[in-house]
């Protein structure tokens, strides 16, 4: 296992505002926070990173865990100069701050933990995953990932994000996917959330089937310092389904713990 090279935004926002780092779900972009940005850079100076073969990160010359993931965000935020940061990210992202809180306490002030959980899926069905995809491609996968990700109304809501980041996902590279399917299938942090006491707030989607209510909850009452929100009319990406009511919870809770 090696750590990946991640490909980061140019941070945005005013001069000395809090670094916030955002991640990515698996098989989407920096764009997933793309709407989400306007609200967040008026209070933080804002960077989005890209998973190992999707977006600007190049593809991973080897598998990796999701503590190699959260070891590469820290690598990442310190190099634009930052040693004390807030996360944000969805899913896998979210997964990866789970571990950044247990890794890299140090670093990380606060973490809201988006649409994910301190464990994700069967893992079997991860590596039935990344085999389809490099048997078939990350095409084969649109229409399950569409109805994963998007509840009823998102898509017309968000017509323009959401086919972009189904492009994205079309565009993610074969090999760097399954190897992001492998991570997730080999995690589990339940057992160690009470190791984590920096502020943990758990954002789910009402619709979300993929991480639902429960795997929010088992995380706020596991950490030390934990919350709960849901966004309304949203799955598995509200940033992108809901950016008004995704920003509007992360800079709730940001302003509450600094």
């Amino acid at each position: 296992m090696t750590v990946p090279d991640l490909a980061f935004t140019e941070p945005a926002g005013p001069q000395g505002a809090p670094l916030l780092v955002l991640g990515p779900s698996l098989g989407t972009s920096t764009i997933l926070w793309e709407n989400a940005l306007p609200a967040l850079r008026e209070r933080f100076r804002v960077t989005a990173w890209d998973l190992p073969g999707h977006g600007d990160s190049v593809p991973p010359a080897a598998g990796f865990t999701v503590a190699d993931l959260a070891d590469a965000v820290a690598e990442g935020a310190r190099a634009l100069g930052a040693d004390r940061i807030l996360y944000a990210g969805v899913s896998l992202g979210g997964a990866t701050g789970l571990e950044l809180a247990l890794r890299h306490p140090d670093l990380v002030m606060a973490a809201a933990i988006v649409a994910s959980g301190a464990q994700l899926g069967d893992p079997q069905a991860w590596h039935d995953r990344a085999a389809q995809v490099r048997a078939q491609s990350t095409s084969s996968l649109i229409i399950g990932s569409a109805q994963r990700w998007f509840a009823p109304g998102s898509i017309e809501r968000e017509p323009e994000l959401s086919g972009r980041l189904l492009h994205a996902l079309q565009d993610a590279d074969d090999e760097g996917y399954a190897l992001c399917c492998e991570a997730p299938a080999a995690y589990d942090v339940r057992d160690r959330l009470g190791e984590i006491s920096l502020p943990v707030h758990a954002v789910w989607g009402r619709a979300d089937e993929v991480a639902p209510e429960v795997k929010a909850v088992e995380i706020a009452t596991g950490v030390q310092h934990g919350s709960v929100a849901v966004i309304e009319d949203a799955a598995h990406l509200p940033p992108a389904e809901q950016p008004g009511a995704t920003a509007s919870a992360l800079l709730s809770f940001f302003d509450s713990v600094r």
